[in-house]
């Protein structure tokens, strides 16, 4: 088991990783001053392989686990679903001792951790990313919340996990485009800070446990520099200022890493056009991203349509974008005031 250690300013907590973890959380749970009741949100899809085994795990650790599920997918990361988990934490008879449990990917861990955020003004969270995405992105650094009609994770919420188990074993089952998906989030890490992870991508020759620790470390140096997003912790954005627009766009029929992936590849584009960063480092974010089987080109909105969508982005200050841009392979900034023109060109280059 791997053990990673995350700082931010009320404490700390441990991202765990290793195969079996599943069966083991109610172990470390109990070993972490646990006992009593505690929730485990889920939803159909993951909870139909992976619930059971985590809730035989609590109950033989003697635990008392409720499962509680909620729909599956972006469309459902809501209001609505948080006020249908806070009436079903009621009537579960959660207390402020009671830990939430999140069984699931990005959407499932960022709604289950605004309700533990929010729920009797806060409960301990643990986090049990099941999708690779979410291993290596939403589950570490505290960052919660649900969408509103007019865009991607406007209400929510920083609320630091107690810990965090990552078991490579659940990747098993899957899907390869999700798998994928989260791919683009281990490729954006490595274009941030850890060019040697970048590089061993680009050979094909690593480990999948190597992978994960090296992407989640990424996350984790940035989130202890900056744990409110003040500041550098704005680098983790790279790509999303479009591929949250694309996402809008689709009706979230794009997957969040598939809309990563383009917005990582127009975000180098838009690097090269400003002469921040030569042309082959574009090529090479391309060529990776292409080789992991992601799209790497814009999907065909008009770019007008695209700069409407990223105005109610989040990233925004005041009426002014901000765009993450790489200047190389692990070294990668804000900037403001790009050309609108220079935007729109990127955009038209699909």
């Amino acid at each position: 088991m791997h053990t990673i250690t995350v700082s931010h300013p009320n404490g700390k907590y441990p991202i765990l990783i290793g195969e079996g973890l599943l069966a083991q959380a109610g172990d470390l749970l109990v070993r972490a001053g646990f006992q009593g009741r505690c929730a485990v949100v889920t939803n159909p899809t993951v909870g139909r392989h992976y619930a059971d085994p985590l809730l035989t795990g609590l109950q033989t650790a003697g635990l008392d686990p409720v499962r509680i599920d909620i729909p599956d997918g972006e469309p459902y990361k809501t209001l609505d679903t948080v006020a249908q988990l806070y009436r079903n934490l009621v009537e579960a008879g959660l207390d402020r001792r009671s830990p939430i449990l999140a069984l699931g990917g990005g959407v499932l861990g960022d709604t289950a951790g605004f309700a533990a955020a929010t729920y009797l003004r806060g409960v301990p969270l643990v986090q049990i990313p099941t999708t690779l995405l979410a291993m290596v992105d939403s589950s570490v650094g505290g960052k919660t919340g649900v969408d509103l009609p007019q865009g991607k994770n406007l209400v929510g919420a920083f609320k630091q996990p107690e810990m965090v188990l990552v078991d490579p074993a659940v990747l098993a089952t899957l899907p390869a485009a999700e798998f994928r998906a989260g791919m683009a989030e281990v490729i954006k890490h490595g274009i941030i800070d850890a060019p040697a992870l970048f590089e061993s991508l680009e050979a094909g020759r690593y480990d999948q446990t190597w992978m994960l620790a090296e992407a989640i470390q990424v996350k984790v140096r940035v989130v202890q520099e900056d744990p409110f997003e003040q500041g550098r912790r704005a680098v983790l954005n790279l790509g999303h200022t479009f591929g949250h627009a694309f996402e809008r766009l689709s009706d979230y029929t794009i997957r969040h890493g598939e809309a990563v992936a383009m917005g990582t590849v127009c975000a180098a584009r838009l690097a090269v056009r400003l002469d921040l960063c030569p042309p082959d480092t574009a090529d090479r974010i391309t060529r990776l991203l292409a080789r992991t089987g992601l799209p790497t080109e814009p999907p065909p909105y008009a770019p007008d349509e695209v700069l409407a969508a990223m105005a109610t982005d989040k990233k925004r200050r005041g009426r002014q974008l901000r765009f993450v841009l790489p200047r190389g392979i692990g070294d990668v900034d804000v900037f403001a005031d790009i050309p609108e023109a220079e935007v729109k060109a990127v955009l038209g280059e699909g």
